[in-house]
């Protein structure tokens, strides 16, 4: 964020971010924080915002000026088509599917996604979880004194990739960008350990459910 940058200057700039939640079949918590994660940075890495002549490179460095705040959003039946007309990255991991969208003021959210429910996404998480995929890959622990909803969790694994990717070694940020930038979840993790060795930490702003300064998840990369 820019030294000189008030919040109370303009409107505040967010990413959109839009899970599917189908009520007969809804993902679970945990992939949908996988596949938040790994939505946030691939378009993070697009060409789109990455090229100098990309469409979304002034809007992504714009925000990334200012607070970096995510929205997580709901859609089901015809309002998920709807959403994936309008530009962004979709992601599809474990029965989960998660659209992340080019950030901009919140006083000109499209109006496909204005209308599409902000709280109360809480999800089951599965069963049995998912084992860590082939590396390279990120690995993401929320914190388990926090009590958060899927939607506020996905919005943290989401803050937590990007800082992975701003921030990280960059070898090790190269190869897990070039395998797919895939996310594990991290459950019962032994978190004051992790927090030591973690590369990224997120710390909340306080919009929503937590308070600010808030620790809400861990990141780093394991390559081998």
């Amino acid at each position: 964020m820019r030294p000189d940058y008030d919040p109370r200057d303009d409107p505040p700039w967010a990413m959109q971010l839009v899970v599917r939640a189908e009520k007969a079949e809804p993902p679970n918590h945990g992939a949908v924080c996988e596949a938040t994660a790994t939505a946030v940075v691939r378009l993070l890495t697009d060409p789109r915002a990455v090229e100098p002549d990309g469409e979304w490179r002034e809007a992504v460095r714009e925000w990334e000026s200012r607070r970096i705040r995510k929205v997580t959003r709901r859609a089901r039946g015809v309002r998920w088509p709807q959403a994936q007309e309008l530009p962004g990255v979709t992601v599809e991991h474990a029965g989960a599917q998660v659209r992340a969208f080019p950030p901009g003021p919140m006083s000109e959210v499209p109006p496909e996604l204005a209308k599409l429910q902000v709280a109360g996404l809480d999800l089951a998480d599965a069963e049995e979880p998912s084992p860590p995929p082939e590396p390279p890959y990120a690995v993401i622990a929320l914190n388990p004194d926090v009590t958060i909803t899927t939607g506020k969790a996905a919005a943290q694994c989401g803050h937590a990739a990007q800082l992975l990717l701003r921030q990280g070694r960059r070898k090790d940020v190269k190869a897990w960008v070039d395998g797919g930038a895939r996310v594990h979840l991290a459950r019962d993790v032994p978190w004051d350990r992790c927090v030591k060795n973690a590369t990224v930490a997120v710390r909340d702003g306080g919009f929503t459910e937590v308070p600010p300064g808030t620790m809400t998840a861990i990141a780093w990369i394991v390559r081998k």
